[in-house]
């Protein structure tokens, strides 16, 4: 009789959640295209309202249409423009650079802490300029940047903090979530953060409210009433579709963000020595959107992992700093020497809600056998 093969240990998986989810996914759904209502809407204003709640800022959240429109909006509503620079990291997904350039601003690398992948703040007086305008502390993998910390490092300057939460939704340090600490903050629900949508989404919070309604105003053009615009603004508006979905996966975010930190919790245990973890920040509970380590041999490991059916992802392989399309911000390699070693070395493993127990235990079995070839 011939072997039974193993399944596939994918990196991420929506439809066993889907499957769970379905009636009250369909529901909503149908509700949206009963409505009448495809733009905005209530089912936008419901949905803002219940994230506001999930974060404790009161009314503070401004649906838009992803992660990097909250950022460009954020920003935007703040101030930052034409020449002014942002301080932020180079191991992050280039839509944060690209939202800093979007306005004109310039952005200027922090290098990160090696152990944790995060703003190594120790760095950030010495980058802190007269044309700094702002600090976007990248919340990487789940993790939480010291934004207290931060704040009192920028010792009363007129300089804002914008919290990057695209991968830290559920995140708490010293118990307030990701997201409550900075002047902003902006989210994304791309399918496969703790809280995904199934399409592209975002949200951008504040708890001031005067702020907020400059960042919902310039959401929609810089409308303030129909038609007048009172600002500039874009469109990027979060769409009632994805606003009905993530109302429904909203209900569920503590319990799969628990179940991410049990899966963490194996790995931990199970993963051999020779895998080094990228660690948790002082003080953090971590969300654990990514389970991330760092490999000598990348590329070889990453093979047998997929000979063993074993599938992995690297975030991010390239260092924005780096890049073509932004050498003409001028850094050489070598300028943010930790930040290039760990794009060489780090391994993102399985991890979602609905992974299995033995997945883990394979996986870290098969990441063991690898390390050792």
């Amino acid at each position: 009789m011939s072997e039974v093969p193993q399944r596939e240990v994918k990196m991420f998986d929506y439809r066993e959640q889907h499957a769970r989810l379905r009636a009250e996914l369909d529901a909503a759904i149908a509700r949206v295209l009963a409505s009448g209502r495809l733009i905005l809407g209530p089912e936008v204003e419901a949905f803002e309202r219940a994230f506001s709640d999930w974060l404790g800022l009161g009314p503070s959240a401004v649906g838009v249409n992803s992660g990097t429109d909250a950022l460009i909006i954020a920003l935007r509503a703040l101030g930052i423009g034409e020449g002014d620079e942002v301080v932020t990291v180079a191991n992050t997904a280039v839509p944060t650079v690209s939202a800093i350039r979007a306005l004109g601003a310039v952005p200027r690398f922090c290098d990160i802490e090696p152990r944790t992948g995060l703003m190594d703040l120790a760095r950030l007086p010495r980058l802190l300029g007269p044309n700094v305008k702002a600090v976007v502390p990248v919340h990487l993998y789940g993790n939480m940047v010291d934004v207290e910390r931060l704040r009192a490092l920028l010792d009363g300057r007129p300089i804002s903090i914008v919290e990057d939460c695209a991968q830290s939704h559920g995140a708490r340090m010293r118990g307030r979530l990701a997201g409550t600490l900075g002047d902003a903050a902006a989210f994304s629900f791309y399918p496969t953060k703790n809280l995904g949508a199934y399409g592209d989404a975002g949200a951008c919070v504040s708890a001031d409210a005067e702020l907020v309604l400059r960042m919902r105003s310039i959401r929609m053009y810089g409308f303030e009433g129909q038609y007048y615009a009172e600002r500039e603004g874009i469109n990027s508006r979060l769409d009632p579709l994805q606003a009905a979905i993530l109302g429904v996966k909203l209900r569920y975010v503590d319990e799969f963000v628990e179940r991410r930190r049990a899966l963490a919790a194996r790995y931990d245990a199970n993963l051999c020595s020779a895998a080094r973890r990228v660690v948790s920040g002082v003080d953090v509970a971590h969300a654990y959107h990514l389970y991330v380590v760092r490999v000598a041999d990348r590329e070889r490991v990453r093979a047998a992992l997929h000979a063993s059916g074993v599938e992995t992802a690297i975030h991010y392989p390239f260092p924005i700093h780096l890049m073509r399309g932004y050498a003409r911000l001028g850094y050489a390699p070598g300028s943010l020497q930790h930040t290039e070693a760990a794009a060489a070395e780090v391994l993102s493993l399985p991890l979602y809600p609905e992974l299995r127990e033995s997945d883990v235990d394979r996986v870290c079995l098969a990441l063991e056998a690898a390390l050792r070839r």
